[in-house]
């Protein structure tokens, strides 16, 4: 599945090179908000970005499809830790940016005051496992964390498909991504998309950035989402779902089979 289509919206921006963004604003920890807008409601948000604000753009393209496979255990645990809004919390994906094929095994884990830190390594599956290397290092970075599930039973359960835009904030040093087209998949084929929405995140460290505080100006609220547990929420009935309910409600599909 092909997902990557330029957004001329981000052209208005400066550009900032991949080499330059991770230098200024790697944020493998930080804190995350993520608002969900109406797809219409973008453009207006994007004319009030400050003015130094910079997008991520390789060989002249600023639109980047992503594509991520979750694992999660036979119990469900990366899954109901979310739902249950549990302190230690973790996320195992294999991430691959479908432009350049390039592929990671990421484990997210929660830090203290709910801040987000990510570790990942290359990757070289096909997405049906984890393979030997990446389970011994999801079982060692979750080890660290004080988490210590089952490593042996994580399996494919949903991908999430969607483009991404990248802008950098020079004045807090801090990261905005745009998501659109989104799609989550299921092994069985089923689907679900967001077709007239957009997740906006704000990465940062601690403070709120300047984009955040946009945000607010504009009537949006940071809001209870996760692109792992409220699609798989959404495809699986039989999980819970309240704390998502009101996302998916307003901004989610119905179900489908295939892409």
């Amino acid at each position: 599945m092909t997902v990557t289509t330029e957004v001329p919206l981000f052209h208005r921006f400066a550009p900032i090179s991949l080499d330059e963004l991770v230098g200024a604003a790697a944020l493998l920890t930080r804190l995350d908000r993520k608002y969900v807008l109406p797809a219409d409601a973008l453009p207006a948000l994007l004319d009030r970005m400050p003015y130094e604000v910079r997008a991520l753009q390789i060989d002249q393209q600023r639109t980047f499809g992503y594509r991520s496979i979750y694992f999660d255990t036979a119990a469900m645990d990366s899954f109901l830790a979310a739902a249950h809004r549990r302190r230690r919390r973790f996320k195992v994906r294999v991430r691959t940016y479908l432009d350049s094929g390039l592929n990671f095994v990421e484990v997210k884990t929660r830090g203290s005051r709910g801040v987000t830190v990510k570790e990942r390594i290359p990757y070289a599956g096909d997405g049906a496992d984890l393979g030997a290397e990446g389970r011994a290092y999801a079982a060692a970075v979750l080890a660290e964390a004080g988490l210590r599930p089952d490593v042996f039973a994580l399996r494919p359960v949903m991908a999430t498909y969607y483009r991404r835009n990248t802008l950098y904030v020079p004045s807090t040093g801090s990261r905005v991504t745009i998501d659109t087209g989104l799609a989550w998949q299921l092994p069985d084929g089923s689907t679900v998309q967001m077709p007239q929405s957009v997740i906006v995140e704000t990465k940062s460290g601690r403070a709120a950035s300047d984009v955040d505080r946009l945000l607010w100006s504009l009537g949006h609220r940071p809001a209870a989402i996760s692109k792992y547990a409220t699609g798989l929420a959404a495809l699986r009935p039989d999980l819970p779902a309240n704390r998502w309910r009101p996302v998916l409600r307003r901004h989610f599909t119905t179900t489908s089979k295939g892409i």
